[in-house]
């Protein structure tokens, strides 16, 4: 496995990282807790080095998971988690965000314990909350970091300027987003801005919540609790609107002897060296495939073809219903 670093803060990672949130929630029931610690396990064994998780996955439940199965390689992976929900105690998420500085500081203490660590690697903010000053939660980051508890501050589908006021407290070494073949808004603003402070970027959805892989058609059915349900761009209408981008991917996928994923992955690696794509999923052959995206390096010319086509193709659907946009976790 390649390593990348996330921009000029010397935060190293595998190219490809794991995103384990659909192992405990979000698309359907979660999986059976010994087959997410094998799968998570297995990543390792294939070089991954970066994981991601946040206290909403369950809640909890997702940090308690990626504790114990990495609990044998402290020091050798990197684990990023997030704040900003409204969680009480018992798991129970509330209404609304929550940044409050005291409540930043809860939540690190307890990811340190359900992650089985000293240390939280990267910590994001998991959605800028309205309601307090980004200077606010940077200057919580920056004391606990400080204080040995945190290592790198991140945050998570921020806005260009909200990225640099936080910046100008507390230096944001990666802004987590939905970045993909089909989910490319951040392109105009938010690239340059972090391209131009020095922050990585880490994809998150790079596969398009699994419909670039080719493997989902206007058929296909969700599992109840799936997220996919209730998402514009996953209607049937609007999945058989969009199979245009996976053709696209597939045409790739057969001159390289590759798959649609693969395909998906090698254009967002190929786009700046210090993004870093997080695939989820829940069972071994997908994650061996997507790893496997890292040898795959698209030429120019292929860059521009692909460029030329998908421009041509209009991505049917937003990718939240409008009152989700802003505040949802996934």
């Amino acid at each position: 496995m390649q390593k990348r670093e996330l921009g000029k803060h010397k935060l190293e990672v595998s190219a490809i990282g794991l995103g384990c949130m659909g192992m405990s929630f979000g698309y359907g029931p979660a999986i059976d807790k010994q087959d997410g610690i094998a799968l998570i396990r297995a990543a390792v064994e294939q070089g991954v080095t970066f994981f991601d998780t946040a206290e909403v996955y369950g809640p909890f439940t997702n940090e308690e998971l990626l504790g114990e199965a990495l609990e044998p390689f402290k020091g050798e992976v990197v684990i990023a988690t997030k704040f900003g929900f409204n969680i009480d105690d018992e798991g129970n998420r509330l209404e609304g965000l929550n940044s409050q500085p005291e409540r930043i500081r809860k939540v690190a203490e307890a990811s340190l314990k359900r992650l089985r660590v000293d240390v939280i690697d990267l910590f994001y903010q998991h959605r800028v909350d309205p309601n307090v000053p980004i200077e606010d939660v940077a200057g919580t980051v920056r004391d606990l970091i400080r204080e040995g508890k945190v290592k790198h501050f991140g945050l998570s589908e921020a806005g260009a300027q909200t990225i640099r006021r936080a910046n100008a407290v507390q230096p944001v070494t990666a802004l987590q987003s939905e970045y993909s073949l089909w989910t490319r808004q951040h392109e105009a603003e938010i690239i340059p801005t972090i391209e131009e402070l020095g922050i990585g970027l880490v994809a998150y959805s790079p596969l398009g919540k699994g419909f670039l892989t080719g493997k989902m058609d206007e058929s296909a059915q969700f599992a109840q609790g799936d997220i996919r349900n209730i998402l514009p761009r996953f209607t049937e209408d609007a999945r058989k609107a969009n199979q245009a981008l996976v053709d696209l991917l597939n045409t790739f996928a057969a001159r390289r002897n590759a798959t649609a994923a693969q395909i998906a992955l090698a254009w967002v690696l190929a786009q700046k060296p210090w993004i870093v794509p997080i695939p989820g999923t829940t069972k071994l052959h997908r994650l061996t495939e997507n790893n496997g995206a890292v040898t795959i390096q698209l030429t120019a010319e292929e860059l521009q073809e692909i460029e030329a086509a998908s421009t041509e193709i209009k991505v049917v659907g937003t990718r939240y219903p409008e009152q989700m946009e802003k505040t949802t976790g996934l």
